[in-house]
């Protein structure tokens, strides 16, 4: 059985229950601290929090989570305009029982802070705070990059710290031979990496080299079983900004 179920506080304001895929129209406003809590036949799931927000494929370790709507603070730069606010909402979780070939980095559900779905990325530094620097943009599926601020130029910036560094949990083992990195390209506003190493949870490690254009740049790896990534020693180009960042991370790859 699938489910979700919009709570306020103790309150229950909307639920809708079905075997496999469930939709649910909310007709109301959410308030700052309402919660939605999902659930579905597999652990494998399509969810869309939002509709202006993309269907994100999720890995779900306890076939459930709870999502918040960012309504606290600056949370809602890095979203579409209209997302979570005004009245009507509409909602939707579905089983997903495909595992073609894939990026399986992207989740544009991802939130800031504990979760119990993946892919989820952290970091130990996000620029000021602020949600358009967060680490969880470099998987919103959106690769437009040349500029900075709120949507669609959400990025994780590193608030110039020299031992910046980004990972990417992806709650399970998955097989994992390529990955792409987009860089921030607001230039001359922005500096870029010239070079960076990625650490995989089976021990091996990739260094690489970078360059400051506005597009994908491939990594090709070796065919690894991870549960996560991690994107270390970032080396700095020698100009004058002090602000490189990293607009999207993709992984080539899929389930074991």
């Amino acid at each position: 059985m699938s489910s979700i179920t919009i709570w306020r506080g103790e309150e229950q304001l909307a639920r809708r229950e079905a075997p496999g895929e469930v939709a649910l129209f909310y007709p109301g406003v959410y308030r700052d601290g309402d919660r939605i809590e999902f659930t579905c036949d597999s652990r494998r799931a399509v969810v869309q929090v939002d509709q202006a927000v993309q269907p994100a494929r999720v890995f779900l370790p306890g076939s459930g989570f709870t999502y918040r709507p960012p309504l606290t603070g600056d949370g809602l730069a890095v979203y579409a305009p209209g997302a979570f606010q005004g009245e009507g909402h509409v909602l939707a979780i579905r089983p997903d029982n495909s595992n073609e070939y894939r990026n399986l980095a992207e989740n544009p559900a991802d939130q800031r802070g504990s979760v119990t779905a993946y892919p989820h990325a952290t970091a130990n530094v996000e620029t000021r705070n602020e949600s358009v620097f967060a680490a969880r943009n470099v998987l919103d599926g959106v690769h437009v990059a040349d500029g900075h601020g709120q949507w669609p130029y959400g990025s994780w910036g590193i608030g110039a710290r020299t031992d910046a560094e980004i990972t990417l949990d992806f709650g399970r083992e998955v097989m994992v031979d390529a990955m792409e990195l987009y860089l921030r390209a607001d230039f001359p506003h922005d500096a870029y990496w010239i070079e960076a190493t990625v650490v995989l949870s089976d021990g091996a490690s990739y260094t690489f080299p970078l360059q400051g254009i506005d597009g994908p740049q491939r990594i090709p790896l070796d065919t690894h079983h991870v549960r996560w990534m991690k994107l270390t020693r970032l080396i700095k180009c020698d100009n004058p900004s002090a602000f490189p960042a990293l607009r999207q991370w993709v992984v080539y790859g899929k389930d074991c």
